[in-house]
């Protein structure tokens, strides 16, 4: 079935817009779910796998109910790419992550992941972004840097083995965003994630239940888990993908600079982290090398394919 290509950039950045308000609360919601590590409640296998399973029985039905046809033979690896970073990938390593960091510290690693993705997509695409773009998005990314070394004040930013599982997590889902981009040019978005969790049922749903809590677990550990279920694992990408097909991946990525500031702000209230000026100017400043990198062109090389 062949999709509508009529562009809808600035439709395009306004759904990444919303994805991206929906994805941070990812990490503060999977902070509540897993506790600390003198406090633990669900654990990161559990959590990644259950929140996959769950999405997944969601998106059979939803399948079912749209009468949604089976993806081309030639979308299934694309869709597998999808699955690997959006399904196991960022959730599996940034949920074994969360146990042992703030919720604030892992945000501020999700400043890397705009321009992973871009650099992923203008790879992909075939895509040539201007001085200016790169100019932008590398004064966006280097000022949550910034914004992540002076944060840490006496104890410094140390490389602990938990910041390598997020960076790690970051890489599989700037992969994830760029093929299931691909995907939404030509398959509605909404399927995209959906295909992508039916195909990783026969492992998730398993290792869900295997990794399943044996003892009681909070209420609000169960209100994060379900959180990222439904919304990080789900809705979240219907918004996402038809985003970043509609308004370009290279460019709509660059809003996930915004991500890092929204998370904290969402765990002052959730998880009683505070607010500072540094962190409210750093957000201002994050947020106009995004609009400025907006406005910078993105050329499309004369030899690429779709």
């Amino acid at each position: 079935m062949n999709m509508e290509r009529t562009p809808h950039p600035s439709l395009g950045l306004w759904l990444g817009f919303l994805g991206v308000v929906i994805f941070s609360l990812t990490l503060p919601m999977t902070r509540l779910a897993t506790g600390s590590a003198l406090d633990p409640q669900l654990s990161g296998w559990f959590i990644a796998m259950g929140r996959a399973a769950v999405a997944g029985g969601l998106s059979a039905v939803w399948l079912l109910a749209v009468r949604a046809p089976l993806p081309a033979r030639e979308d299934w690896r694309l869709i597998g790419w999808t699955a690997l970073g959006a399904v196991f990938g960022f959730p599996l390593f940034t949920s074994l992550a969360m146990r042992h960091v703030e919720s604030v510290h892992a945000s501020v690693m999700l400043g890397i992941l705009p321009l992973s993705t871009a650099a992923i997509a203008a790879r992909v695409h075939r895509q040539r972004p201007s001085l200016g773009f790169w100019l932008c998005a590398s004064a966006g990314s280097a000022l949550v840097v910034v914004f992540a070394l002076l944060r840490s004040g006496a104890s410094g930013l140390s490389l602990h083995w938990a910041d390598l599982l997020l960076l790690a997590g970051m890489g599989w889902a700037a992969l994830s965003y760029v093929s299931g981009a691909r995907l939404s040019a030509r398959m509605p978005a909404e399927q995209v994630i959906c295909w992508a969790l039916v195909l990783s049922l026969p492992l998730s749903l398993p290792a869900a239940v295997w990794s399943s809590p044996d003892s009681p677990i909070r209420w609000s550990a169960w209100c994060g888990f379900a959180y990222v279920s439904v919304f990080s694992m789900w809705i979240g990408f219907f918004a996402w993908y038809r985003g970043l097909a509609w308004g370009g991946t290279v460019r709509v990525s660059q809003i996930q600079q915004l991500q890092p500031f929204l998370s904290m702000l969402i765990s002052v209230p959730l998880l009683g982290e505070q607010l500072d000026v540094l962190t409210l100017g750093f957000s201002v400043a994050v947020m106009a090398t995004v609009a400025l990198g907006k406005k910078m062109p993105i050329h499309q090389e004369s030899n690429a394919t779709n």
